[in-house]
């Protein structure tokens, strides 16, 4: 498996300093929190997005995922979700990213009306993902926190190039074990997002390994099942930012995953 992180964790960080940080901490790429507060995001122009791509294919660091905000089975118009996934798909082909993430983001209308939404907004768009080489995952998250729920949007699509992020904090939180959500998530997997809290009651980050999350149990699964994608740690700085910094923890974050790894292989 190949290890990135999330820009989630070193917000408002320049580009350059965050390819510098994946060099000399070993991860083999990134995944870009796309905000307008953020370096990344859809409002660059086709040079910007240029320099962007630039500085990670010389350095050898693959930019993994656009992360958007999306909310694929919010209620209300199909037109701003539509807009907002158009917009990213175009991004993260321009940056040479592999996936784009999106949220559910139903709110409390999250029946099968919410799964149809979602699934009939994706649907519009995958076919031009799948022109551009680009996937558009939904996260387990918020609305949809189990791998069970997001499998019932993606079996409506029907479409490869829709896909899911198992964030491996929202099934647990659920409920479900990696060994239930794994899977049902299999057939859609794209990348796997992995972080530590120290409970259900208290999700504020914490170092990899020092916390409740079945990280252990998650890769095992992985490992268990021959799955050789990415493992990217999102460590949310921007959301808590009295934790400690992100950039004095990749060493020993990496370390933990790939003791992880040979311990299950």
């Amino acid at each position: 498996m190949k290890l990135a992180f999330s820009t989630l964790g070193v917000p408002g960080l320049p580009v350059p300093d965050v390819v510098r940080l994946a060099v000399e901490h070993g991860y083999h790429g990134v995944e870009l929190r796309a905000g307008h507060e953020e370096p990344v995001h859809s409002g660059l122009t086709e040079r910007q997005r240029a320099e962007v791509a630039g500085e990670f294919r010389d350095s050898g660091v693959a930019v993994l995922a656009v992360a958007s905000s999306v909310q694929v089975a919010a209620p209300g118009e199909d037109a701003p979700a539509l807009r907002g996934l158009r917009d990213h798909v175009r991004l993260a082909a321009d940056l040479g990213a592999s996936y784009v993430r999106v949220f559910p983001g139903a709110g409390d209308d999250d029946g099968d009306a919410a799964d149809t939404r979602a699934a009939r907004r994706l649907a519009a768009v995958v076919p031009e993902a799948a022109d551009a080489g680009v996937r558009v995952l939904v996260e387990t998250h918020d609305s949809h926190r189990t791998g069970a729920d997001v499998a019932r949007i993606l079996g409506l699509v029907g479409h490869h190039h829709a896909g899911a992020l198992w964030d491996v904090l929202h099934p647990w939180l659920g409920g479900e074990q990696p060994e239930h959500t794994y899977p049902v998530l299999a057939p859609y997997l794209g990348y796997v997002q992995v972080k530590d809290v120290s409970s259900a009651e208290d999700t504020t980050p914490l170092p990899l390994g020092h916390g409740a999350l079945p990280l252990a149990g998650t890769v095992e699964v992985l490992s268990r099942a021959g799955w050789d994608g990415w493992l990217c740690w999102e460590y949310e700085k921007r959301r808590y930012p009295q934790v400690r910094a992100l950039p004095e923890l990749l060493s020993r974050g990496r370390s933990h995953l790939l003791r992880l790894l040979g311990e299950s292989a």
